[in-house]
């Protein structure tokens, strides 16, 4: 695999404040879709894969996903590799793409299609080359999204596990977390049941970190202002109580990470929402790490300006290096390189990577 700290982008040449960053840049800049969300990547035999959803607007029928590639040290320019046109014509919105890299086999691309997150389906692609070329979609059967905006984990068994979530079309809607297995690289999927009410907690999003042997703990977005835990003990099998952790949460994506070393890696905005509205700001943008999952010791801060910040994704290197991708201000795709040995304790809201 090559050396990602080689990265190069002349649009993007960044200057780091912390010693644990070795690089920071911009995957995509401004171009031909003038607002991206959702990213996601993927590291895979021929190298590093990004994905987002842009068009015009979140919500807008145009709204496709593109995908870019690390080849020879360089971001590739992003490829639309799917969109939401279905047979008869009619336009849907694409929505949170997910890339996830098996163990063997071809790497996967989940997304979804439809009008609103009520209403949306799941679809997958996948590719035998590292994103270059992609196969046509597949919808995925009923009852299953895909992981609905964090990567899957693969069990030592080989067992795919995706975490996912709905969103109810009721007043108020009922957000509920699930999970979905594959025992086939992710040929057929099977649903569990929703691990929460989706009303005295209301949670999305889930990221699945492993505890050691069979144990797992999901954590991610609510809107009660902090995140979730849930943990099982069975590989995902069953699943107990929901409770909410220590951090706060604004209504806003979320996505952690176990390491090589055995330590969890979280990225997330370190602040609440805002009363009388939908969410929060999204901003700062932070980073911390646990030994439990469930004590968090904020270690990094990403960006702190005014501005949006969000919808982090993250990855561990073979080299042993984290791959952090997220939203800047719905324009850009910003991709940083954290040395995890080199990252200490920090407050909350310090020492902006800056651009």
């Amino acid at each position: 695999m090559p050396v990602f700290v080689t990265l190069v982008l002349a649009a993007a040449q960044l200057a780091t404040q912390d010693p644990a960053v070795m690089r920071a840049e911009f995957v995509y800049v401004p171009g031909p879709h003038p607002a991206i969300h959702a990213t996601t990547l993927a590291q895979t035999e021929h190298g590093l894969v990004c994905a987002w959803f842009g068009g015009t607007h979140e919500k807008h029928p145009d709204v496709c996903i593109y995908v870019a590639r690390l080849v020879d040290g360089s971001w590739t320019t992003c490829a639309r590799v799917a969109d939401g046109e279905q047979p008869d014509g009619t336009r849907f919105p694409t929505w949170n793409p997910v890339l996830f890299q098996p163990r063997s086999g071809p790497l996967l691309l989940f997304y979804k299609v439809g009008p609103d997150p009520q209403r949306w389906w799941g679809e997958l692609k996948t590719s035998a080359d590292g994103g270059a070329t992609w196969s046509s979609a597949r919808r995925l059967p009923a009852g299953c999204l895909g992981p609905v905006k964090n990567k899957p984990v693969q069990l030592d068994d080989g067992t795919l596990l995706a975490p996912s979530s709905t969103e109810s079309p009721t007043t108020p809607s009922q957000w509920a977390v699930h999970f979905e297995r594959s025992d086939d690289g992710g040929a057929t999927w099977r649903a569990t049941l929703a691990v929460n009410d989706g009303t005295a907690i209301q949670a999305i999003q889930p990221s699945i970190l492993r505890l050691g042997g069979a144990r797992l703990l999901a954590i991610g977005r609510t809107r009660q202002d902090r995140l979730f835990e849930v943990r099982s003990d069975d590989g995902g099998k069953t699943w107990g109580p929901m409770t909410l952790g220590e951090l706060p949460n604004n209504n806003s994506g979320t996505d952690a990470v176990t390491l090589a070393d055995g330590r969890h890696l979280l990225v997330y905005n370190h602040t609440t929402r805002t009363a009388g509205q939908w969410g929060g700001k999204r901003t700062p943008l932070n980073v911390a790490l646990s030994t439990d999952g469930s004590l968090w010791q904020p270690t990094l801060v990403l960006e702190s300006e005014p501005g949006e910040f969000s919808y982090p994704a993250v990855i561990q290197t073979d080299d042993g290096l984290v791959h952090v991708t997220y939203t800047f201000n719905r324009q850009r795709v910003k991709h940083v390189v954290i040395d995890p040995r080199a990252l200490g304790a920090a407050p909350a809201v310090s020492r902006p990577v800056r651009g």
